[in-house]
């Protein structure tokens, strides 16, 4: 009655493991997403000296980061006739939603910080985009290309083209005709792919618009062994691995590879994690075996069914150990 069976310092240790250990984790994989990749800002600014703009801006914001909580792509308009705003927003196919609203979130600000009033942008961060622009303004191509990265290192040996060549051939038929509709992620090869298309296009066009930035990414890049390339309306990114794709089994989907970086950044911050867990739990430990001294009378908070004694007492804040 009222007696427990393991002292209570040694319980709040374990959760305080637990809670530093989940928060690294959580930390690490959430900022693989929040990456900035790029931006684009229009060189024209908001005539507004109404406000009317910059509150329609704020509006629009404020409906595309709600909607993020539950899907991955949403488009929406705020404002009428001229002083209207048309924006969207896309997160990676693989996202779930709690990360994808992570991600959204932090674009508006961005937007605002590195483009200033302007009547449209984008910014693209490695897990998401978004962008908007006021009527009226200018259209550009499906395959207008907005940017591009090439790996300084380049492929050695023979048969790195025809195993890149290979994955992206996979890749252009998973946007056209895989499950996750206009997205895909995999590894041919040794050879990791990923490629979406923005939400609005139907399958064809975006076979289409990355079939295009395969061949742009080919020029581009020649033989590096990864590249990243994003056109208006899709994107892909390639990554060679000549000893294999790190990869680790899924938790959520037990049997099935997940051949993906973000997988292993957060398989490299688990442990990383795991380990800094350790050291604050050594520390926490020592702190309260400075803290034992001899044995002061007090409540018995932990009672030793086998010898009959109460093996630690409380005493003021410290909990005593009876040895």
């Amino acid at each position: 009655m009222g007696l427990f069976r393991k002292p209570s310092f040694l319980l709040s240790n374990t959760v305080f493991f637990i809670t530093v250990y989940g928060f690294l984790v959580t930390v690490i994989s959430a900022a693989d997403y929040t990456t900035l990749v790029f931006k684009g800002c229009a060189d024209q600014k908001f005539q507004d000296p109404s406000g009317i703009y910059a509150q329609n801006l704020k509006n629009l914001s404020d409906s595309l980061v709600s909607q993020s909580s539950q899907k991955i792509y949403f488009t929406a308009t705020s404002g009428d006739g001229q002083n209207a705003i048309m924006g969207l927003y896309q997160c990676r196919g693989d996202l779930s939603n709690d990360l994808c609203h992570a991600c959204v979130t932090k674009v508006p600000d961005l937007i605002d910080k590195l483009c200033g009033k302007v009547v449209a942008a984008r910014v693209q961060l490695s897990g998401c985009y978004l962008k908007y622009e006021v009527a009226g303004f200018k259209q550009v191509s499906e395959t207008e290309l907005l940017y591009k990265v090439c790996g300084s290192t380049k492929a050695s040996g023979t048969g790195f083209e025809g195993r890149r060549d290979a994955a992206f051939e996979t890749m252009v038929d998973g946007v056209r005709n895989g499950s996750k509709g206009l997205f895909y992620t995999g590894e041919n090869q040794s050879v990791f792919v990923l490629g979406q298309c923005e939400g609005d296009l139907s399958s064809g066009d975006c076979g289409d618009c990355v079939n295009t930035a395969v061949q742009s990414v080919k020029s581009e890049c020649g033989d590096s062994i990864s590249g990243q390339l994003y056109l208006n309306k899709c994107y892909l990114s390639y990554s060679y691995y000549p000893n294999g794709v790190p990869s680790i089994s899924s938790t959520s989907d037990v049997g099935t590879r997940q051949h993906t970086q973000r997988t292993v950044a957060i398989a490299v911050g688990g442990v990383a994690a795991l380990g800094f867990g350790v050291v604050c739990l050594m520390f926490v430990r020592s702190i309260f075996k400075k803290r034992l001294g001899k044995h002061e009378e007090g409540a018995c908070i932990a009672f030793d069914e086998s010898q009959k004694t109460c093996k630690y007492h409380i005493v003021g804040q410290a909990c005593r150990v009876i040895v």
